[in-house]
C-alpha cells in the first residue's frame, strides 16, 4: 500500500485563552492548561460569547407575562 497518503501535520495552534503554545496531544487541547480551560468555561457561562443581534419578537401572550 505504497499509495496511502500520509497524514498531514497541522501547525500547532496557540491556546485559545492566553496564546501560549499547546501540546497537540495534550489533555487540555485546545487550551494549554486546566486554568485556561476554566477561564473559557467561565466566559461561556457569563455570556461573553453571545452572538449580538436584535431581541426576538415574542408572541402577544408572552409580552404580557414579563
Amino acid at each position: 500500500m505504497a499509495d496511502d497518503p500520509k497524514p498531514v501535520a497541522r501547525p500547532a495552534r496557540p491556546c485559545a485563552v492566553c496564546g501560549k503554545p499547546v501540546d497537540p496531544a495534550g489533555r487540555f487541547r485546545p487550551f494549554c492548561s486546566a486554568r485556561c480551560r476554566q477561564v473559557d468555561l467561565g466566559r461561556w457561562l457569563a455570556g461573553d460569547y453571545a452572538i449580538p443581534g436584535d431581541a426576538p419578537d415574542l408572541p402577544e401572550e408572552d409580552k404580557t407575562a414579563g
